[in-house]
């Protein structure tokens, strides 16, 4: 009789492993989760260390030789770049708001202060950052807050289904006390 009572809370233990590595993996999915949801708040401080650098005209950077300004030739003016820089806040709010329809949780929040910088930099290269520092400041916190509201959304969405997804594991285990809930 002992032998049994041996033999038959084996199957238990064996029966509770997958769902003790469901929960792990769970847990280690909410994890990621919380970790990709504070991806936007780097971005956005990324964004605003590149717009500091910007409004003191990039003074920490050395400035190009004359002949490597002679090399990279005219700059463009300061229309095309503004033209530009319409063309992209557009084309990237629009790209985001596909991806918050379609449930998609990609982000490319790094990626646009990459762009972001660049015409930060066309704009000191062409001489008309100053005037032309607050276009560029308010397409990025735009574009920026955006991406972060969507990332972080997506990533709530989805913690509260791994938690609901525990919650429906653990009360087929327990006594039934959650089952109701």
């Amino acid at each position: 009789m002992k032998n049994q009572t041996t033999h038959s809370s084996q199957p238990e233990d064996e029966a509770s492993l997958p769902v003790q590595k469901g929960t792990q993996e769970s847990m280690e999915k909410i994890r990621r989760l919380k970790t990709k949801a504070s991806r936007g708040l780097f971005a956005m401080a990324l964004f605003i260390a590149v717009s500091i650098g910007a409004v003191q005209n990039f003074a920490f950077l050395p400035t190009f030789t004359p002949q490597i300004r002679a090399i990279l030739g005219t700059p463009p003016s300061a229309n095309m770049i503004s033209a530009a820089l319409m063309l992209y806040s557009f084309s990237a709010i629009i790209l985001i708001l596909s991806r918050m329809m379609s449930g998609s949780g990609s982000y490319s929040g790094f990626s646009h202060v990459g762009y972001l910088a660049a015409f930060f930099a066309f704009y000191h290269f062409s001489g008309a950052l100053y005037e032309n520092f607050w276009a560029v400041f308010a397409a990025g916190t735009t574009i920026l807050g955006l991406e972060s509201y969507h990332i972080w959304t997506f990533c709530a969405e989805e913690i509260k289904k791994e938690q609901e997804s525990l919650a429906e594991h653990g009360g087929s285990k327990g006594s039934g006390e959650s089952a109701g809930e």
